[in-house]
């Protein structure tokens, strides 16, 4: 164990590298001198930590294939190696359960403590993992309201932090900066294809075929493609065919933006649904399966009754979500038709989607986790959080 504590944080998706950083930066603010070492993306960096690999452009959801296995286990061998010469007092896991429980246990058996900065989702898929989440930590940082109840219901220490996208009040008056010049349309619809290239590639084709339908039926539609890095502009366009509509338009680190100008968004199942949450705009949400992986394996490991985050969050079905999705993109435009064409649909969206936005008033994630990681590390003698009584074993 380090005579001085140390921090490592692994991180292997850009949502991930998003959600580190705010706490890094907490971290640096309250302790300029505390090391912290990261696998991890270029904001994890930026905010302060040392950064011994970049990761996370090439990120899958899911069931990671045989080359991504391979490839994590020479990251775990150089990350075991780099721990017996970098001994760390806490290991902060971001996201990416499975790349990161067996760096946790590698963590555990060097004498460091876990604390997971964002719940592995064991509540949705594969229950049984919250076994292993038990073994390997000793705090879980959860960023959906109705988490904490059910870690700490199986005997997992946890607090319910907030999450990242509501810690700063949105300035709608850059927003509005931002899209003065962007077109008007009627409708104005948002594609955002997600930020993994994987989900990328399966269904943006389905949010183009939509659009394209939808700008059959509306002259005067306009549309924004709302990437979360602008080198992904090339596959995208690939992928759009030819002609690419003149009504469409492409924007990157704009989410945002795009939100704020949109009507309606046409969205891949993933974080980005609370940012749209949280301007309370309507949207459609959809995530393409493959039919015989989702027989094989998904109908079999899923055990929550929604898949989306708001609906997931609200407890019943308040956003469309086509979750598996096998289809075409019929599905998707009668639910935009649904909702552009009747008003009282999209004002009873709008309205329990400002409930669910409501759930995250007055936390603020980045500082709770700062807490939390700050106590367990020892870097203070304040107790963060209410220690409560969980039940027996279960």
């Amino acid at each position: 164990m380090s005579e001085s504590p140390a921090i490592l944080l692994t991180g292997f998706e850009p949502s991930g590298d998003d959600h580190a950083a705010a706490v890094i930066a907490e971290l640096r603010r309250r302790h300029p001198d505390l090391a912290m070492y990261a696998w991890g993306g270029p904001n994890m960096g930026a905010a302060g930590a040392t950064i011994v690999e970049e990761t996370g452009r090439d990120a899958v959801m899911g069931v990671p294939g045989i080359d991504k296995i391979r490839e994590h286990k020479k990251i775990n061998a150089r990350i075991a190696a780099w721990l017996d010469e970098h001994p760390i007092t806490v290991h902060v896991p971001v996201d990416s359960p499975a790349a990161n429980f067996p760096i946790c246990k590698m963590a555990r058996e060097r004498g460091a403590k876990v604390v997971h900065l964002v719940a592995p989702q064991v509540w949705a898929w594969a229950s049984w993992r919250v076994k292993k989440l038990r073994r390997l930590s000793n705090f879980v940082c959860c960023v959906l309201p109705f988490e904490e109840d059910w870690f700490r219901e199986h005997n997992v220490r946890s607090r319910f932090v907030g999450h990242p996208l509501f810690d700063q009040p949105l300035d709608l008056s850059v927003l509005d900066e931002q899209i003065a010049d962007w077109p008007n349309g009627s409708p104005q619809i948002a594609l955002l294809p997600g930020s993994r290239p994987a989900e990328i590639r399966k269904n943006f084709p389905l949010l183009m075929a939509a659009y394209r339908r939808l700008a059959a039926e509306h002259p005067h539609i306009a549309g924004v493609v709302a990437a979360t890095r602008p080198d992904l502009e090339s596959t995208i366009r690939e992928l759009a065919g030819e002609p690419w509509p003149e009504s469409l338009r492409f924007v990157s680190k704009q989410t945002d933006a795009a939100i704020r100008w949109a009507d309606l968004c046409l969205v891949v199942s993933g974080t980005v649904t609370l940012q749209i949450a949280r301007q309370a705009k309507p949207m459609v949400i959809v995530y393409k399966l493959s039919r015989l992986m989702y027989n094989l394996l998904g109908r079999w490991l899923v055990k929550t009754k929604f898949f989306s985050l708001p609906n997931l969050i609200a407890g019943q079905q308040i956003v469309p979500e086509l979750i598996p999705h096998f289809g075409g993109a019929d599905r998707i435009v009668d639910e935009a038709v649904g909702l552009l064409e009747r008003p009282e649909l999209a004002e009873k969206q709008r309205e329990a989607l400002r409930q669910i936005a409501k759930l995250f008033e007055g936390k603020n994630a980045a500082e709770g986790a700062a807490d939390v990681i700050e106590s367990i590390a020892g870097l203070t003698q304040k107790e963060p959080f209410t220690p409560v009584p969980v039940p027996s074993s279960t």
